[in-house]
C-alpha cells in the first residue's frame, strides 16, 4: 500500500517496523549544467540494471549532436522545460515537461537532442539490457505528458506500480518512478517481490527517510525487499528505481554496455555500420 497524506506523521513512527538503511550516498561530479550521479564504471555495478544517471538543469538552447549507443536503453524524463530529439531511425520532434524519450539502442543506434530555449530540468537514465535483448531490434518511443500513467503523486515511467503498468515494455523486472511530494506529505514505496535493488535521486527539495536526502543526491538503500518510507521536508521532486538484480557482468565501450566482449564487439560494429549510413545520407 502506498499513500500520500499531508497530515500524516514523519516516517519515524510506530507504523515503520524496520527502516530500510541507506548504504551509500553521493553528489558525484558536475560538468556545467550536468551532474553525473552514477556510471557503469562505479555505482552502476552495484545498482545494475540501472547503470547511469545524469541530472541536468540548463538555461537556453543546447545541441547534443548525434552519438551512438548499444546494449542499453536510455530513458530521458523532464520535470520542467522542453527538449528536441532526433534519432537514426529518422524520428524528430519536441518533448515537453512530463514527457519521455525511450531509446532502446540494443544492437546499435544513434540519437541527438538538447534543451530548447527554456529552463529545463530532468534526468537521463541508462538501463543495461539482458543477454537476450542486447543485440535485438532498436526501439524509439517518444511519449507526451498525457501518455504517462499516474497513481497519486507517482508517474509510472517504467514497470508497474499499484496495478498500473507503463506503456513502455521494461526489458526486465524493474520500476522507475517520478514522484512529486508537497512539504509535509509522506509516501511509502513497497517494492515488488525480488526488487532488492533500490535507490532514489532528488531533483529538488528534501526528503526524510532514516536520514535526510538533499537535492542533487543519489542514495542507495540496503539490498532488501522491505518498504521505504519518505517524508517531504519541502516540496520535492525525485525519481526512484527498484529492480531484480541484473545477473550479468558489465562490459563497457565508449557509449555501450554489454554482457560480454563478443556482444560488445557486435554492437560496436553495428554502430559503425549505422554511422556510414548516416554519412551517406548527409546527417553526419
Amino acid at each position: 500500500m502506498s499513500q500520500t497524506d499531508s497530515a500524516a506523521p514523519s516516517p519515524k513512527n510506530e507504523n515503520v517496523l524496520t527502516p530500510r538503511k541507506i548504504v551509500h550516498r553521493t553528489h558525484e561530479h558536475s560538468h556545467g549544467p550536468i551532474t553525473r550521479l552514477m556510471s557503469p564504471g562505479d555505482l552502476g555495478k552495484a545498482l545494475k540494471p540501472f547503470v547511469f544517471l545524469d541530472i541536468f538543469e540548463m538555461n537556453g538552447a543546447m545541441v547534443l549532436p548525434l552519438h551512438p549507443h548499444s546494449g542499453i536503453a536510455t530513458l530521458t524524463y523532464l520535470f520542467e522545460g522542453s527538449v528536441w530529439y532526433e534519432d537514426s531511425n529518422g524520428a524528430t520532434g519536441t518533448l515537453s515537461a512530463g514527457g519521455i524519450e525511450w531509446f532502446k539502442a540494443a544492437n546499435g543506434a544513434w540519437h541527438a537532442g538538447g534543451p530548447e530555449d527554456t529552463h529545463t530540468r530532468g534526468f537521463q537514465l541508462w538501463v543495461a539490457l539482458p543477454s537476450d535483448q542486447e543485440l535485438g531490434p532498436v526501439e524509439n518511443i517518444y511519449q507526451s505528458p498525457e501518455e504517462i500513467k499516474t497513481v497519486g503523486p507517482v508517474r509510472v515511467l517504467l514497470g508497474t506500480y499499484q496495478g498500473i503498468t507503463s506503456a513502455l515494455k521494461a526489458p526486465a523486472s524493474m520500476n522507475y518512478l517520478a514522484v512529486q511530494l508537497k512539504a509535509g506529505e509522506t509516501w511509502r514505496y513497497e517494492p515488488p517481490v525480488g526488487h532488492t535493488v533500490g535507490w532514489v535521486a532528488l531533483n529538488s527539495g528534501q526528503l526524510q527517510t532514516v536520514e535526510k536526502i538533499n537535492a542533487g543526491e543519489l542514495v542507495i538503500f540496503e539490498s532488501s525487499n522491505d518498504a521505504i518510507d519518505f517524508h517531504a521536508e519541502a516540496d520535492t521532486e525525485f525519481v526512484l528505481g527498484s529492480a531484480v538484480p541484473h545477473p550479468h557482468d558489465l562490459v563497457m565501450g565508449n557509449y555501450s554496455v554489454h554482457t560480454s566482449a563478443a556482444t560488445l564487439k557486435s554492437g560496436e560494429q553495428n554502430i559503425e555500420n549505422v554511422r556510414k549510413q548516416l554519412q551517406r545520407a548527409g546527417r553526419l
